[in-house]
């Protein structure tokens, strides 16, 4: 069955723009990049391509996930950030909207992930095959009925945040992979945001960091 994406209405909200980058903040239920049928091509990077067509992939977010993305302008500059998140040189922090309170204020989630391929996009843990992935967690002040809590992915793995919060029995609000019934009813989107994007500036070598509260 294809996966065909709703279109997203919301607008793709800029940041920062000079010769080598644009930041921008990226709404709940875009894509980040095109998907395969024709009616999956309004992304992230198909809108900031019609305006410069130089516009290069650095990284990607859900399409549930809302928040800051980084793109490249040229070769040159999407190289150097590509090798920033690679080998781990970028700062990022998420707030989520969890299914209760986790008991401890702070704390790590070390499990590893592999993709459970007969049911991809959706991951699961695995010992034995899978690879490392690592989050650490802090708890924030929540409306009383719900938690929330700031997430910082040491790794960078798919559903990572997701698998990782539901395994620890608090999996995030609207969550579609990996939420219980009444998680998932709890919220009409994932309440996932990328709140924190600190990188050097791939000209410059300037520390940049940029901040988004989620729209929740």
């Amino acid at each position: 069955m294809t996966f065909i994406a709703p279109h997203c209405q919301e607008p793709l909200t800029e940041l920062y723009r000079d010769s080598e980058l644009v930041v921008v903040v990226k709404p709940a239920g875009l894509l980040s990049v095109p998907g395969r049928p024709p009616n999956n091509k309004d992304s992230a990077h198909a809108r900031l391509l019609a305006i410069e067509p130089e516009t290069r992939v650095v990284h990607r977010l859900d399409m549930s996930t809302s928040g800051l993305m980084v793109f490249g302008l040229n070769a040159a500059s999407h190289r150097e950030l590509s090798r920033q998140f690679q080998d781990r040189e970028v700062e990022k922090g998420y707030i989520a909207e969890v299914w209760g309170t986790p008991e401890q204020d702070s704390g790590e989630i070390s499990l590893p992930l592999i993709c459970d391929w007969p049911n991809r996009p959706r991951q699961k843990v695995d010992h034995e095959q899978g690879k490392k992935a690592l989050t650490r967690y802090y708890s924030m002040a929540g409306d009383g009925k719900h938690g929330r809590v700031w997430l910082e992915p040491v790794t960078g793995r798919s559903h990572q945040l997701r698998v990782h919060l539901a395994e620890l029995g608090h999996p995030i609000l609207g969550c579609e992979f990996y939420a219980h019934d009444e998680a998932r009813a709890a919220s009409d989107r994932l309440r996932l945001h990328a709140s924190l994007l600190t990188f050097k500036h791939p000209a410059t070598a300037e520390t940049m960091r940029f901040e988004s509260q989620p729209p929740f």
